[in-house]
């Protein structure tokens, strides 16, 4: 019979699609990115997979020094290893959602080279008219005609 097996954890916190308008949970501010960060680690996370999200309204951002400031935050409170992410949002360039790993030179990070147009933006439909931050729908769309 094996023996146990060592098993590695990876937590991505927001993920890539999503928006503060699908769940009143995932965390975009900088403080709530960090706090579940470190919570994640204690829980038994050995890894972040962090997205960027601009900390006024939760869309994606390629901005090194959001990244930066989730990775100081987690770091003074947790040893768990920072990788940052490349998927960015739709219509960002590849050199656009490079930038943080770059500039930051992380433990560990993704490398997504592909369009981001993640096919998910039929989905947008099903939110119509539910979006909890009023006036307020994902900034991340499909160029074109607006979904909504």
């Amino acid at each position: 019979m094996a023996g146990p097996q060592k098993v590695i954890i990876t937590c991505a916190l927001t993920g890539s699609g999503h928006t503060p308008s699908m769940s009143p949970h995932l965390p975009y501010t900088v403080e709530d990115v960090i706090e579940q960060g470190v919570g994640a680690a204690e829980a038994g996370a050995a890894v972040l997979h962090l997205h960027a999200r601009n900390p006024g309204d939760g869309s994606p951002t390629a901005d090194p020094a959001v990244f930066a400031e989730y990775a100081s935050g987690i770091k003074q409170r947790s040893d768990v290893v920072i990788s940052i992410s490349t998927g960015g949002g739709t219509g960002m360039t590849v050199q656009e959602r490079l930038q943080g790993v770059l500039k930051l030179k992380p433990e560990l990070c993704t490398l997504n080279l592909g369009t981001m147009n993640y096919g998910s933006f039929p989905m947008i439909d099903r939110y119509k008219g539910r979006f909890q931050l009023a006036g307020r729908s994902p900034t991340w769309r499909a160029p074109g005609p607006s979904p909504l």
